[in-house]
């Protein structure tokens, strides 16, 4: 028996409903997310793949001999210690400096805004270069310091403190503006009318406000420091358990084909970092559920 052109069509109508009810396959979503995962890997999984296969190449041991050295453990613990300086001195001075751009008016703001920013733009090398010529002990700052006060910037730690000061400035202030940018100025007005010091409106109404954003940079410029070697190698130089730090004893294994010890610091420097990097990752997220 044919079947009625009626039956046909209605046969034909629920199949196209059928195809118009499933869902498309999303290939576009699919290739976006083929071409980040492929990107990431190329950039960074395979990097980290590869210097932790060299790292641990000649076996546990090996590695813990590479980074337990005293040359090591000083360049580490130089590299920790003066980052941990550099941070506080940063975000005590980041927050000061973002309240000021936020809340007042004066002549040149726009100008000092704009400079914030100059450190991200301007070579390491070129900062190194620049306090030398600033602080070195031919200078009149570097020469009354070391002769009169017996401190040493150049070639030692507080140069490394300098050097760190200056490519991080900006960390803390660009995580912290935005954020009392959108804070309603009524809230410190009623602590006040409440009877409360400028000081503790700041501390009890402010501060708990901007916290995340300020340990996120702060966090940040620890990160940031942990890697450091174009201005350290000018303003440090490469003095070991003196002023090398984990970044300068890093190029000086691979100037002595050391790849293994090499590998093996920059692993200890990685996982650092990478904990530093979950930690930012953790604040962000809670600060964008609250």
């Amino acid at each position: 028996m044919t079947a009625s052109p009626l039956v046909d069509v209605a046969q034909r109508a629920q199949n196209t409903g059928n195809a118009a009810a499933r869902p498309p396959i999303p290939w576009g979503a699919w290739g976006l997310r083929g071409a980040a995962l492929s990107y990431l890997g190329l950039l960074i999984l395979l990097p980290v793949l590869a210097i932790s296969v060299q790292g641990f190449r000649a076996g546990w041991e090996s590695f813990w001999t590479s980074i337990t050295r005293p040359a090591v453990l000083h360049a580490v613990g130089l590299t920790l210690w003066t980052s941990a300086v550099m941070t506080v001195i940063n975000t005590v001075m980041g927050v000061l400096t973002a309240w000021a751009l936020v809340n007042y008016r004066f002549p040149g703001k726009r100008i000092m805004n704009a400079l914030i920013d100059l450190p991200f733009a301007i070579p390491a090398l070129v900062t190194g270069v620049m306090l030398v010529l600033l602080y070195g002990p031919q200078t009149a700052i570097g020469g009354f310091f070391e002769k009169q006060l017996g401190v040493r910037i150049i070639f030692a730690p507080p140069g490394i403190v300098l050097a760190l000061l200056f490519i991080s400035y900006p960390f803390v202030i660009r995580a912290v503006q935005p954020v009392l940018q959108s804070l309603e100025p009524n809230q410190q007005e009623a602590a006040q009318v409440l009877g409360a010091s400028p000081w503790v409106a700041f501390r009890r109404v402010i501060l708990p406000e901007i916290a995340p954003a300020v340990i996120t940079g702060a966090l940040l410029c620890f990160a940031r420091a942990l890697g450091e070697f174009g201005s350290i190698i000018i303003v440090g130089g490469n003095l070991p358990m003196k002023s090398q730090t984990a970044a300068v004893y890093i190029y000086a294994q691979v100037e002595g084909d050391n790849f293994q010890g090499a590998s093996a610091v920059s692993l200890v420097l990685l996982v650092i970092a990478f904990s530093i990097t979950l930690g930012v990752d953790f604040l962000m997220r809670r600060r964008h559920h609250a």
